[in-house]
Formats: structure tokens, C-alpha cells, sequence
């Protein structure tokens, strides 16, 4: 897929991650809409910025009457409550399905028709290495992306009979605000965005960013053995 020409449409892009693949696709010759809780937060050259909550539905669907033919969309925008599945906040376990689960559903079901209408286009979720893997501290968030990661398999098979291509990205720690508390080796944004984009472009169903989750990815196959060998 030639990015060059097209219309994208770029969720959570007036930071972080999302504001590399916008920019990135500006550099690419795209088109792009930036899609922010706060237009006036976007403050990158060049885009459109557009208003989009992915937890408001009503939201969303003002976005999609307001952009024009799009092609691309680019399911970034996140939260990280940092809450557990058993002592966290319902509100905060809520919300992280809000975000990462049903805000990728909803954003990419207002914007399919608009895909079919461009010959079908493409979709690129952004998942995590904790698509696969949980640990305490992260574990709302972690079944959250898990969810998204089972959406983006279906997503794939049914949209494909309009055409449409679905992409995910896994990634571990990348070096924004959403991190800034950890410690571990982080990943420059901007080179996960290259990858991703540059996986879009040559239609490949999945992109692995970094060497923990092409570390992980191996080890699904050895079942919780693997995945956690110290509560085996």
C-alpha cells in the first residue's frame, strides 16, 4: 500500500506515539486528520486537528461526519491507570476497556464505510507485548489490550470482504509520558512508528517493534510455563 495520497486519520496524535505517526504520515504524503480529546493540544503543522474522544460515542461519530475520506485509520489513543484486576478501581479497570477495547471498536466501526468507499484502506491497531503478558501493576491494562489484540483478529477476518487491511503493532516500553515512571530499556517512538508504518505500507498482518515482544511472542507456544516460569 502506497501511503502517499491518502487520508488518515490518527487517534490520541497530539502526543507521544500518535503524534509521531502523524507526523510521520505528513512526511509520507498523507493527509491527516489528528484526533485529540482537546483539538487545540494538537500543535503539529500541517494536520487537521479534529475533536475525538474514543470513549464518547457521540464523539466518534461527529468525527466521522466531519472527516472526509479516510483510508487509513490508526487506532493509537490509550490510558494506563496503572490498576489490578483485583484491587483496583472499577472506575480505572472501566476505563482502560474504554480506551483500548471499545474505543477501537467503535472508532473503526464509524470509520469502515469511509474504508470501503476509499477501495478498503487499512486499519493499525496499537496493541502492547501485554497483549500476551500480565503482571500486577499493569494488569487492567493488560487484559484490556489482550481484549483489543482478540478485536484486531476479528476485525481482520471480517473486514477483509470489504477489502480492508487490519495491522497490529506490539511494543513494550517506549520512551513517552506514559512510561516516564519506568526504568527498563525504552524504545524511541519515533522509530516505533517508522516500524509500524513502514509494516502498514507492505501489508503485513503484524508488526514487532522491539526484542521483548519478539522475545514474547516465541514463548506463547510453551503455554504459562513459559510465560511465567516462576509460578510454575
Amino acid at each position: 500500500m502506497d501511503l502517499a495520497g491518502r487520508t488518515a486519520l490518527v487517534t490520541g496524535a497530539n502526543r507521544g506515539l500518535g503524534r509521531h505517526f502523524a507526523e510521520q504520515l505528513l512526511q509520507r504524503g498523507a493527509t491527516v486528520y489528528a484526533g485529540a480529546r482537546n483539538p487545540a493540544a494538537v500543535d503539529l503543522p500541517g494536520v487537521i486537528p479534529i475533536r475525538l474522544d474514543v470513549t464518547d460515542p457521540e464523539s466518534v461519530a461527529e468525527a466521522a461526519r466531519t472527516a472526509s475520506g479516510v483510508s487509513i485509520l490508526v487506532n493509537n489513543a490509550g490510558s494506563s491507570t496503572g490498576a489490578s484486576v483485583t484491587g483496583g478501581s472499577l472506575a480505572d479497570i472501566r476505563l482502560e476497556m474504554e480506551t483500548h477495547y471499545f474505543g477501537t471498536l467503535v472508532v473503526t466501526r464509524a470509520f469502515a464505510p469511509q474504508l470501503a468507499e476509499q477501495g478498503g484502506g487499512a486499519v493499525l491497531n496499537v496493541l502492547s507485548v501485554l497483549s500476551w503478558l500480565t503482571a500486577p501493576g499493569v494488569s487492567a491494562y493488560a487484559a484490556a489490550k489482550s481484549a483489543a489484540w482478540s478485536l484486531t483478529s476479528a476485525q481482520r477476518l471480517e473486514l477483509a470482504a470489504q477489502g480492508t487491511q487490519v495491522t497490529a503493532l506490539h511494543v513494550g516500553y517506549m520512551d513517552t509520558d506514559m512510561a516516564r515512571h519506568v526504568s527498563s530499556p525504552k524504545i524511541d517512538p519515533a522509530t516505533v512508528a517508522k516500524l509500524a508504518l513502514d509494516g502498514l505500507a507492505a501489508g503485513e498482518a503484524e508488526v514487532l517493534a522491539d526484542d521483548l515482544s519478539r522475545t514474547v511472542r516465541t514463548r506463547l507456544a510453551d503455554g504459562v510455563d513459559g510465560l511465567y516460569p516462576r509460578s510454575a
